[in-house]
């Protein structure tokens, strides 16, 4: 029974103007007992119905309330995010009121949602921007709900949602055009040339030998031979991103590192460049497309130098390498 009313108590609190008011209520019992004014006695005992009521009401409306998080599908350090919860009313015939969702964290993250009104067995979604300085696995800040219905004489406060756990991937910012320039112009469109890729780059009348496949049926209907399609050769050559040096000797330029090889892969990746990631305790084989842009972020994220060992550089085919150094 202790820990109950305990726990009770623990979780509301009085405001300013809660304390004020018990102030007066207290005076006016002091003033009461002194003069024996029935009156008096019965101002308190309406003072004090009306500190009963608060905490009644406020009760129901704060039972019955369930927020589940909505967790940011990616989250890169230092960019904010957006993060979120849907609050639910699981009660059948009474509505909460003047509910408030706090999000804490420093002072200019810091928000307090407000829902006037939620009836019963409705749901509303709510949303706020979470900034998390580093990468890695981090918690996000906990989730609370108050509320100072009717009177504003408690806050009645409740941890609703524990701290779930988010991956944060490093900074990805825009890749400068003289870094690109330095490695070939990598990622962007070259001279168009003869090739084995997927582009037309011109027609020609058929040779003996050609691949029948190449032949184009439309153009050779309008002329009196047979017309074949060249090919343009893939401008977008692979990459294999390395990271090079001893990892243990500056955080900053860890971070540094880490940051721009996850810009360079990202930016390649989305320009439809095969992109493969080695360095010390790190190996992820060539790949495209969004599934590759998520396992480099993700290797990248839990990189820890304490585990990073040497690493053989296999070369199973050939790829433009472009090295940074993390010391």
């Amino acid at each position: 029974m202790t820990r109950v009313v305990h726990r009770w108590w623990a979780a509301r609190r009085l405001t300013r103007d809660g304390w004020l008011y018990c102030l007066v209520t207290l005076g006016l019992a002091i003033a009461g007992l002194n003069t024996g004014n029935n009156l008096v006695y019965l101002l308190v005992s309406m003072l004090l119905a009306v500190i009963l009521v608060s905490g009644i009401l406020a009760g129901q409306s704060m039972r019955g309330l369930r927020l589940t998080p909505l967790l940011p599908e990616e989250v890169y350090a230092g960019r904010p995010a957006i993060s979120g919860a849907v609050l639910r009313n699981r009660k059948r015939r009474l509505a909460s009121y003047a509910i408030r969702v706090e999000t804490p964290g420093p002072a200019t993250e810091q928000r307090s949602l407000h829902v006037p009104r939620l009836g019963p067995g409705v749901e509303r979604q709510l949303t706020w921007q979470v900034t998390l300085p580093r990468r890695g696995r981090h918690r996000l800040p906990a989730v609370w709900i108050t509320t100072r219905f009717p009177f504003g004489l408690f806050v009645w406060r409740e941890q609703v949602v524990s701290e779930p756990e988010v991956l944060v991937f490093p900074a990805v910012d825009p890749v400068p055009p003289e870094r690109l320039r330095r490695h070939g112009g990598l990622g962007q469109i070259a001279t168009r040339r003869r090739g084995r890729g997927d582009d037309l780059y011109n027609l020609r009348p058929y040779r003996a030998g050609d691949d029948p496949r190449l032949i184009h049926w439309r153009s050779s209907a309008k002329t009196p031979e047979l017309m074949v399609r060249e090919l343009a050769e893939d401008a977008a050559r692979d990459v294999r991103l390395i990271l090079t040096g001893e990892p243990h000797h500056d955080a900053a330029r860890l971070e540094r590192a880490v940051s721009e090889v996850a810009s360079l892969a990202v930016h390649f990746l989305r320009a439809g460049v095969g992109v493969e990631l080695r360095g010390p305790g790190l190996e992820v084989p060539l790949g495209r497309g969004r599934h590759q842009e998520r396992r480099i972020l993700t290797a990248l994220a839990l990189y820890e130098p304490g585990r990073a060992t040497g690493v053989d550089l296999p070369a199973p085919r050939s790829l433009r390498e472009i090295r940074v150094g993390l010391d």
